[in-house]
């Protein structure tokens, strides 16, 4: 039998921090004009990036591409204190859209640091926001990516520390090593909260869901969003084949043989519209019927920077 049904995860795609970061680009941009630079991808989305590409944003990995005096953008995910200071000796105007949640732990780390706490993160090696994180610091911060990494660290003060972590891990992974961490150091300073951020753990608490009613997942998102990733490893886990697009395009025929319920899902740097485009691929391969399970409805929002909030509002189907 093959591809009958398309069972979509409720809440999917963009979160609060993805729609601000995007909001901050059109908003610059319809306020000083093009050029806007944008220092990394504004979120890990390749048809986000190329839209915004088209409407005159300009993305770059050092601050020196930008000519003295322009506007620049510091992607979601964050920035160091040194690339900081390095936009403020290059004389350039900056609007910061890093993740108010990404900000939080920023704040958390330089709170404790002055407290004199040293520091463990857990989170990918080369992941633009754990650079950030780290990067709060010129020392003290000590990066692990898995249980065994909890063995090797050897912090200064063992009994002073505290834990941060990559807003977009596992929500399982990041236990098993909060729980190694907190073996090896009982003293171990937690944040209030989890750093973990809500859409993260809403979109994998979905996909657990949504793996108990189909035969194989699809994800929508980048190969670079670390959230998506996670997505399609869960699934995985929970013993489903499951595969990650960029565009509808992607799809392969020869996953959904012998499957006849599909589950779909989308990152959240992931737009609605390429979850259409997937649907109607699909359709194309034999589904009929369309539901979406219940789920969390988000309501969160954040304001804009100062300086753009009262910017004239960008076309309504620039997020499309």
């Amino acid at each position: 039998m093959g591809l009958t049904d398309i069972v979509l995860a409720q809440p999917r795609g963009f979160c609060a921090g993805v729609d601000r970061a995007i909001d901050i680009v059109e908003q610059a941009l319809a306020r000083f004009g093009k050029p806007i630079y944008v220092r990394h991808e504004i979120v890990h989305n390749t048809y986000v990036v190329n839209d915004l590409r088209t409407k005159g944003a300009i993305f770059i990995e050092e601050l020196s591409e930008a000519p003295t005096g322009s506007t620049v953008i510091f992607s979601a995910h964050g920035v160091s204190q040194a690339v900081r200071r390095e936009a403020d000796a290059l004389g350039l105007r900056v609007f910061d859209a890093t993740c108010p949640l990404v900000t939080k732990v920023h704040i958390e780390v330089a709170k404790l640091h002055r407290e004199g706490y040293e520091f463990v993160m857990i989170g990918h090696k080369g992941h633009p926001e754990v650079e950030g994180t780290m990067g709060q610091l010129s020392e003290g911060i000590h990066l692990v990516e898995s249980v065994e990494d909890v063995a090797r660290i050897q912090p200064k003060q063992p009994d002073h520390l505290a834990v941060v972590t990559q807003t977009t891990l596992s929500v399982d992974d990041a236990r098993e090593i909060m729980d190694a961490l907190r073996a090896r150091f009982p003293d171990l300073r937690e944040p209030k909260k989890q750093d973990i951020c809500y859409a993260t753990q809403n979109r994998q608490d979905a996909v657990k869901v949504l793996s108990t009613e189909v035969d194989v997942v699809v994800v929508v998102g980048s190969p670079t969003s670390s959230n998506s990733n996670r997505l399609r490893e869960l699934a995985e886990r929970r013993g489903l084949p499951a595969y990650m697009v960029d565009r509808a395009e992607d799809l392969r025929a020869e996953w959904f043989q012998d499957r006849s319920r599909v589950g779909l899902t989308a990152g959240a740097s992931a737009p609605e519209i390429l979850v259409q485009q997937v649907i109607t691929r699909l359709r194309t391969l034999g589904a009929v019927s369309l539901r979406t399970l219940p789920g969390i409805e988000e309501t969160m929002q954040f304001p804009l920077p100062k300086g753009l909030k009262d910017s004239p509002p960008p076309p309504k189907d620039s997020h499309a």
